[in-house]
């Protein structure tokens, strides 16, 4: 195999496209979209429109291109029909991750990331580019990420995680995003995560000092003084939270620190007229101004189509644009990440030195019993561990199995000792699999899922 030549262009699937911030930066990195799938219609048609309006495709081509659907359907997306595309990418939902949520991992119906794996297995994209939220990163998910990295290993891949801010790129909210690149093991070594660029976004106030402005309020200069920080992270993506609303009650007190009053979003900025509140902290937020701290730019501001155009517009009533920007990864951060990818599938600059093919672990406990012939009690885990170089006291060793539980099959055998041995089985996520309990609840829940 080669590398891909730089003025071919490189298609990429895209899983859980959303209303498209992950879509618009990739395609600023020089990817075209062969085919994007969301279960939303109001998104999808609000990526469909943008597609023609911003990103030169034809009506016909954004129509064949978004289809709106359960991307778990074959009917939907046949991985046969796209094999050794350049990238495979996607948001997949957040909730069974969400330090904000229950974090049921593998038993949430709409967990896909599981599922993503085997779908890159399938298909064997050049590249995998997913993203979810941080609460991934959790030891909770230790041994799930080690079944991901397992599986990535045995179809070929080299896989790495990075913790990523949006505000090292510009944007201004800190919105941190659990990242995972996969690539073949001919393009891994051109690999780079993209440069961070700390206190290049700008704050809430420089951000949206014009939006604020815009129909005469004469307090904006002194709520830009206020607002000197960037946005605490844009939430409110998922349907089960009722309509528009800046999140909990610690980030309402994070967005009162700014001048901003999170209790909602409102119609119109705010004006002579209708000035905020005195009992208010400030002014609410505009959908308008909401897109613009997750990173696009205004539907109606001057743009080139160049990679750092940005703009976009969506359609759909209010909180349904703002559930669509709330579930959105930022295009800059997007746009970064394909230009990296981009860059090693091409195969730009000198090839690096792979320490990544040697194994790497998240779990070693996870890793002893996958591997083991026979049961294992606690105390001889604990010293193979030792034996292999990994020191782990009782109670690690038991938040381990317990947090395993959750995403494994796990047996319990009582010796005639007394002494309890465990062997972990099956993954429990949904991986495909015609018989999952996936299935029944993602009928039972499909209207609230997002």
């Amino acid at each position: 195999m080669s590398a891909v030549e730089p003025g071919e262009p490189l298609e990429v699937v895209e899983i859980c496209a959303g209303a498209g911030g992950q879509s618009l930066g990739l395609e600023r990195a020089g990817f075209r979209h062969r085919l994007a799938v969301e279960l939303d219609p109001q998104a999808a048609n609000t990526l469909r429109c943008n597609l023609v309006e911003y990103l030169g495709y034809s009506e016909d081509e954004a129509k064949e291109s978004v289809k709106i659907g359960d991307v778990a359907e074959l009917k939907i997306l046949d991985p046969r029909e796209h094999p050794g595309i350049a990238l495979l990418a996607g948001g997949v939902p957040c909730p069974p991750f969400s330090i904000a949520g229950k974090q049921l991992g593998s038993s949430d119906e709409r967990d896909l990331f599981a599922w993503a794996i085997e779908l890159c297995g399938e298909m064997r994209p050049k590249a995998l580019l997913l993203e979810n939220v941080r609460g991934l990163s959790a030891n909770r998910f230790a041994g799930y990420r080690q079944h991901v990295l397992d599986r990535l290993k045995s179809y070929g891949y080299i896989a790495d995680w990075q913790l990523l801010n949006a505000d090292d790129f510009g944007v201004s909210q800190l919105r941190p995003r659990f990242v995972l690149v996969a690539l073949q093991e001919e393009y891994a070594p051109y690999f780079h995560w993209p440069e961070r660029r700390p206190g290049s976004a700008p704050t809430v106030g420089e951000l949206l000092k014009d939006l604020m402005a815009k129909d005469g309020w004469d307090g904006v200069d002194s709520w830009v003084e206020k607002a000197k920080d960037i946005a605490p992270t844009i939430v409110g993506g998922s349907k089960k939270h009722g309509g528009a609303d800046l999140g909990p009650t610690r980030a309402k007190r994070a967005w009162a620190a700014l001048g901003v009053d999170a209790m909602g979003v409102a119609n119109e900025p705010p004006s002579a007229e209708n000035p905020p509140s005195n009992e208010a902290p400030g002014p609410k937020l505009t959908t308008d101004m909401v897109a613009r701290i997750q990173g696009w730019h205004d539907a109606n501001s001057k743009g080139d189509g160049s990679e750092d155009d940005f703009r976009w517009r969506f359609h759909g009533r209010k909180t349904s644009v703002y559930r669509q920007i709330g579930n959105a990864f930022p295009p800059p951060v997007a746009k970064a990440l394909g230009v990296s990818i981009r860059n090693a599938l091409n195969k730009v600059g000198e090839p690096r030195e792979l320490v990544e093919t040697a194994d790497v672990v998240t779990d070693p406990v996870y890793k002893l019993l996958r591997s083991s012939t026979r049961a294992l009690s606690v105390e001889q885990i604990i010293t193979k561990l030792e034996a292999s170089g990994t020191a782990m006291d009782q109670p690690g060793v038991e938040r381990h199995l317990n947090h395993l539980k959750h995403d494994f099959e796990m047996t319990a055998v009582t010796r005639s000792s007394g002494v309890v041995a465990y062997s972990i089985g099956e993954f429990k996520a949904f991986v495909g699999q015609d018989d999952h309990r996936r299935h029944d609840l993602f009928s039972q829940h499909r209207s609230k899922i997002s």
